[in-house]
């Protein structure tokens, strides 16, 4: 009967992009996060924007959504392809010229952001598009996929930031975190921005142009 329900929950997103270590990690819980994430959006008929690679996290997550049907797109430099991409590929994979053009592109086919445990890149990726936010050039929720409290000390320092004075309490929102994929869909479903854009989704499509040239 569950497994029934999930086929029909409605959502308001058609793309998610997940940022993911291209590492699994040293605990089976984020395995088995990538996973249930993968088939969460499969339920949700919602399909993936991803880095590309097919080990790790991010062949998880991946193939988790291609095997339920979903459509799959990675975003890779083409540097990285022989490092990232064992075997066959997983979906459709855009080689692109380097990171900033591969993160544009991500940010452009996604309504949405989710990011896994993961290290220098992931935070990396997840930070950019929080400040994007933060500037007003996109309003699409940010989540945390916080397994096992693996973002525990980063919302701790986000929240000194904001103690501090480094970050405004309304940007603090721009963070949506769960321990659970089921939580955190929830969550991104009734995320209300509390900024004002200040660019229109062509002018933030002309920036991304002018980022990547």
């Amino acid at each position: 009967m569950e497994r029934e329900l999930e086929q029909i929950i409605i959502t308001k997103f058609k793309k998610v992009c997940v940022f993911c270590g291209s590492s699994a990690g040293k605990k089976t819980s984020y395995k088995d996060a990538a996973i249930e994430l993968g088939k969460q959006l499969v339920s949700r008929n919602i399909d993936l924007v991803y880095g590309g690679g097919s080990i790790g996290l991010m062949g998880l997550v991946s193939q988790a959504v291609y095997d339920g049907g979903r459509h799959v797109l990675g975003v890779i430099p083409k540097t990285l392809m022989p490092r990232e991409i064992t075997g066959e590929p997983v979906g459709e994979v855009k080689a692109v010229a380097d990171m900033h053009q591969r993160k544009a592109e991500m940010a452009k086919h996604s309504d949405a952001f989710i990011a896994l445990p993961g290290g220098y890149g992931t935070l990396e990726e997840l930070l950019e598009v929080i400040a994007w936010a933060q500037l007003g050039i996109h309003d699409k929720p940010v989540g945390l996929l916080n397994v096992d409290g693996y973002y525990n000390s980063l919302l701790s320092f986000i929240d000194k930031a904001v103690e501090e004075g480094f970050i405004c309490p309304s940007a603090r929102h721009i963070i949506v975190s769960a321990p659970t994929a089921r939580e955190l869909f929830n969550k991104l479903e009734e995320y209300i921005p509390r900024h004002e854009r200040v660019a229109s989704k062509r002018n933030w499509e002309i920036e991304e142009l002018d980022m990547i040239s």
